[in-house]
């Protein structure tokens, strides 16, 4: 039974099938957004709003409200972080005040769709650039 496989060379549909028949038992997605609406960054509401979104498009079942804090220790990582707990695992994402950038880890036990996932936070958040790294989990 194949516990590896390249994600960057696969299509969504694809590492979902590996994902159900291989030995992974976790999916993790890192999201970094460059330039992002700073409008959409500095609001709790619409962060809280991302992530209720965000669940419901990779079909994952929230555990708990969002939990969303400022930091402002440092000038050049202030900004709001979001931790969301979902029933699979969690979303966790930074949004920094001092260049518009968003960095959003998604980690599921359950099987989603990365690059849609990916793409949704794109939007949502008006990013310019986005780069994502996968790594999946296996016993």
């Amino acid at each position: 039974m194949n516990t590896h496989f390249d994600m960057n060379e696969m299509t969504d549909e694809q590492i979902a099938k590996e994902f159900k028949i291989g030995d992974h038992w976790g999916l993790s997605i890192g999201i970094d957004l460059e330039r992002c609406n700073m409008d959409k960054i500095n609001d709790p509401e619409m962060i809280g709003q991302f992530a209720i979104g965000l669940c419901d498009y990779i079909n994952m079942k929230q555990f708990g409200k969002p939990n969303i804090v400022k930091f402002d220790n440092n000038p050049k990582l202030n900004g709001y972080t979001l931790s969301q707990l979902i029933e699979t695992s969690s979303i966790i994402a930074h949004f920094k005040d001092f260049d518009g950038s968003a960095f959003i880890d998604i980690f599921g036990c359950k099987a989603y769709h990365p690059r849609n996932a990916a793409q949704f936070c794109k939007k949502f958040f008006n990013a310019q650039r986005m780069n994502i790294r996968y790594m999946s989990y296996r016993d």
